[in-house]
């Protein structure tokens, strides 16, 4: 098993997080996990993309990438503008969005290389409703782990809620742990496009 999972969002929304947090899940999980950002000009509110990759086995690659297995999408507003067309999603890939009703989800907006399984959760209701909110900013990353543990079913969403615990640790990590669950919970599968 190998994937190569691209978290696309907007900076303050907690993607780099999420990838180095992916990474301790996998760890739990007794797997290989490498996670990293790619910083340039970006600031709060600017597209920002995280890599990970997890593995049964070492990983020996390295460098971003621009298509995926995994398609991690944090902002809606990204499908909207169609940003989400300029990453590639592999064959027998996954696509993980944060949106409130299936209508958001337009197929033609994302690049697909063959089929791919569509998931969708409402991260931003879930990260308000657990106070998970700064400078008021809704930051839905580990609502989107949740989500994620659900629709590729590698990691459990329990090593995944323990790894946000011991990320953030105190009552921080026990609210980010709580959406975790929330969001595996809500997270509803859209069907198979491409």
């Amino acid at each position: 098993m190998f994937l190569e999972i691209l978290f696309y969002g907007r900076g303050g929304q907690g993607g780099v997080t999420a990838a180095n947090i992916l990474v301790l899940a996998a760890l739990k999980q007794g797997l290989y996990g490498q996670g990293f950002p790619f910083f340039g000009a970006e600031r709060r509110g600017a597209p920002v993309k995280s890599f990970a990759r997890l593995s049964d086995k070492p990983i020996r690659r390295h460098g971003m990438f621009s298509d995926a297995d995994v398609l991690v999408v944090l902002d809606p507003g990204l499908i909207e503008t169609g940003l989400t067309k300029t990453l590639a999603v592999r064959d027998q890939g996954v696509v993980v969005v944060n949106v409130s009703r299936r209508e958001m989800v337009s197929i033609d907006r994302f690049k697909l290389l063959g089929r791919a399984g569509f998931y969708m959760v409402d991260a931003i209701d879930i990260a308000v409703r657990n106070k998970l909110v700064v400078a008021g900013w809704p930051v839905v990353n580990t609502s989107m782990l949740g989500a994620l543990a659900k629709a590729i079913g590698v990691i459990s969403v329990d090593n995944m809620a323990s790894a946000v615990k011991e990320y953030f640790g105190g009552r921080v990590g026990e609210l980010n742990a709580r959406a975790v669950y929330e969001a595996y919970d809500n997270t509803v599968y859209l069907g198979e496009y491409g």
